[in-house]
């Protein structure tokens, strides 16, 4: 059996924090402190394991699509994690956070219907099968609220809103949760434990060949990032604070290793930005492998990405940052991608210091590396799946399914985001009428401050092509299921708020969207891409992703966007150009200084405001709701019933500036779907190549489009 810390106390996991489970293969809790010591020339290898980023991804299944998605899933990464504890002698497996939230799964239990305090989350019966030792909280832990975290965590959250008593001890995670930099302003403390130090006994050879097992003493420090209290500002607000990463981590290592831990990791629910430190920053992994020393290892997340990456264009490159070795300022350091798509692996060869009494390691020998789920020379074969796995979420799998295969409505067109670009509204208009109306119900019944104010939308293609061809929302005419309507609002965890802007804060806002096309030179002659993006465009200066590209869909509201002008520059507006023209508000020019309310997201009211008003600036934010965006776009559709493209799919509240160029301006999308474009009234694009041949891509299944700016 796992053994708790001696004592509970500060840097230990309080005995009802913790469920005991099983033994851990070969890393098993340290026995008698009689047990032998090892001679001075003993040596042992450890390997830690790292998931991250599963986001609920318990299976390898498409549940909007109804179908198998082989390329994800920990019921595969499972598999990884077992042949694992087959080829090394001791290993210790950690979860690197946002493990509750991103798939249906996790919404269903979290709000479709909700766990009872009895129950354990689903998610955690899958992980009970591989007996994780450690894990941290990410920031999507946050996305379902307090007291649900507390619940799911088997109770004992000290923070205002929360009834520590909800929720039972033995159906919690099954293994300690730390975090450090995430306080409680009710007691001043830690959220949960901000580490753990693990006593293992540890498998080792001497010199004769012979084995003995000793114990080792190893500290997990848990970081996330500080960013939660934008994100889910409406659920922490007056509850949490959060510290700065790298400083939570110089206060805690010494401390950890005055305790008498042999190795120090630190799970980072970040990854690394090395542009120049700033305090509480969201991805501090740099700086904490740079300036906190005492660091045995780092396992990082957070941004979706690999390292070390090995391949020929890695994603860091920094200096410091060395993908050969696997480590960052000289620190082993693994990131394993997200959705359950790898696992990471520090291979660690420990020796016995007999004078210390205390194991070290051998930095000469140590190895890392990101273990995919694919294997052998075809892109689409991957490892077998884990039966533990599937069982234990074959329940909740089947619930699931009949959940979103059942109807809500129906619609006459065809709403699809593959054209979002140019100016198809068909996948945008129902959001952002949806977020309208929720937001100005509200704003009736209880803000009478801001009654005779506008109440306009936004929303973007958050769907535009970058995982692949088929990377769109598609929901087809006939019959409007939970999925399909779900299609239309792809992240669950959005939630409704809303912004008090003026007329000129409205056109600040479209110029940073209007960042998704790149500069056209209209006497070029050579073909120039439309978009601003390394998949379905071509990326100049930072990539601007589809899902910032906010649209207007109101009548109310028109506007120009002249992509022969520079992208605009909000900190220093002499160093760009200005794109958006002719706005408009009720076929007026807008004045810039009327007021109006935008329905938004959290994350696009809270995160994103110093990149639409300018460095240091924020939205005043007049209502952040409970209420996520994709159940206020479901609960919309439910009451509608039916929709029709004369009133849910034909506005269009802007069209490009005309302009003839000498050359051709290209647009990728899917492939051979040049009826959409047609059916939404685009006359102006028309096929230039069937297929993009794997251009940007690695694939050949986009199809390229001529977009003619003249029309």
């Amino acid at each position: 059996m796992f053994r708790e810390p001696s004592s509970a106390r500060r840097g230990g996991i309080a005995p009802h924090k913790l469920l005991l489970i099983g033994a851990l293969l070969a890393l098993t809790a340290c026995g008698s402190d009689d047990d032998p010591a090892p001679t001075p020339d003993a040596s042992a290898e450890l390997a830690l394991l790292e998931t991250t980023d599963l986001h609920y991804y318990a299976r390898s299944y498409n549940y909007y699509s109804d179908k198998a998605d082989d390329g994800v899933g920990l019921e595969r990464t499972a598999t990884l994690i077992r042949q694992a504890r087959q080829e090394f002698g001791n290993t210790l497996l950690v979860d690197n956070g946002d493990t509750i939230q991103g798939t249906v799964l996790g919404s269903y239990e979290a709000q479709v219907q909700p766990l009872a305090p009895t129950e354990q989350l689903t998610m955690y019966k899958a992980m009970a099968t591989l007996k994780y030792d450690a894990g941290t909280l990410g920031n999507h832990e946050f996305n379902f609220g307090l007291p649900y975290l507390s619940q799911i965590l088997g109770g004992g959250l000290e923070v205002d809103g929360v009834d520590p008593k909800v929720g039972s001890k033995d159906k919690g995670p099954g293994f300690p949760i730390v975090t450090a930099n995430v306080t409680s302003l009710k007691t001043g403390k830690p959220l949960v434990e901000p580490y753990v130090i693990l006593e293992r006994q540890l498998t080792a050879k001497q010199a004769d060949g012979t084995t003995v097992t000793h114990p080792i003493k190893i500290g997990v420090l848990g970081i996330t990032t500080p960013g939660i209290l934008n994100w889910d500002k409406d659920k922490l607000d007056g509850k949490v604070s959060t510290q700065d990463g790298r400083d939570t981590a110089a206060k805690y290592v010494p401390e950890i290793r005055r305790k008498g831990a042999d190795l120090v990791f630190v799970l980072l629910h970040g990854g690394m930005n090395a542009g120049g430190y700033a305090a509480n920053m969201e991805n501090p992994g740099y700086y904490i492998t740079k300036d906190v020393p005492g660091i045995d290892g780092i396992v990082m997340g957070h941004e979706h990405n690999t390292f070390p990456d090995r391949s020929a264009k890695p994603a860091y490159t920094f200096e410091g940052a060395d993908n050969t070795k696997g480590t960052v300022n000289g620190v082993p350091a693994v990131m394993a991608s997200s959705w359950g798509k790898a696992l990471g692996v520090i291979k660690y060869a420990l020796k016995w210091d007999g004078t210390a009494h205390k194991w070290s390691v051998d930095t000469g020998n140590t190895a890392v590396e990101v273990r995919t789920i694919q294997t052998g020379s075809n892109p689409s074969t991957y490892v077998a799946s884990d039966s533990a796995v599937v069982e234990a979420v074959a329940t909740l799998h089947e619930k699931t399914r009949a959940y979103v295969a059942s109807p809500i409505g129906s619609s006459d067109f065809r709403m699809n985001s593959m054209f979002a670009e140019l100016g198809d509204s068909t996948a945008l208009q129902v959001v952002n009428q949806a977020q309208q109306e929720h937001v100005a119900n509200y704003v009736k019944k209880n803000l009478p401050q801001y009654a005779a104010l506008p109440v306009l939308s936004v929303t973007a293609p958050f769907k535009a092509g970058y995982g692949s061809s088929t990377d769109y929302t598609d929901v087809k005419a006939g019959s409007l299921t939970v999925a399909a309507a779900a299609d239309l609002y792809l992240y669950d965890n959005n939630t409704i708020n809303a912004v008090k802007v003026t007329g000129a804060q409205i056109k600040l806002w479209l110029e940073n969207a209007a960042g998704r096309f790149n500069r056209i030179d209209p006497a070029k002659t050579e073909d120039q891409w439309l978009l601003n993006d390394s998949k379905t465009g071509v990326q100049t200066g930072s990539s601007f992703p589809g899902y910032n590209y906010d649209v207007f869909t109101s009548p109310d509201i028109s506007y120009e966007i002249d992509v022969t002008q520079a992208r605009y520059n909000v900190n220093d507006p002499s160093q760009g150009g200005e794109r958006i023209k002719n706005l408009r508000y009720k076929g007026q020019p807008i004045d810039a200084a009327q007021e109006f309310i935008v329905a938004t997201n959290n994350y696009r009211a809270n995160s994103s405001a110093p990149y639409i008003l300018g460095t240091g600036k924020k939205f005043d934010i007049v209502w952040a709701a409970p209420d996520a965006n994709r159940e206020v776009v479901l609960n919309y559709v439910k009451a509608r019933q039916n929709l029709v493209r004369t009133s849910d799919g034909a506005a269009r509240s802007w069209q490009f500036t005309k302009v003839t160029t000498a050359g051709n301006v290209l647009f990728k999308s899917g492939k051979g779907e040049l009826a959409v474009a047609q059916a939404a009234g685009l006359a102006n694009v028309s096929v230039y190549r069937a297929d993009d041949n794997g251009v940007n891509s690695g694939t050949g299944s986009y199809t390229v489009y001529r977009v003619d700016l003249s029309q």
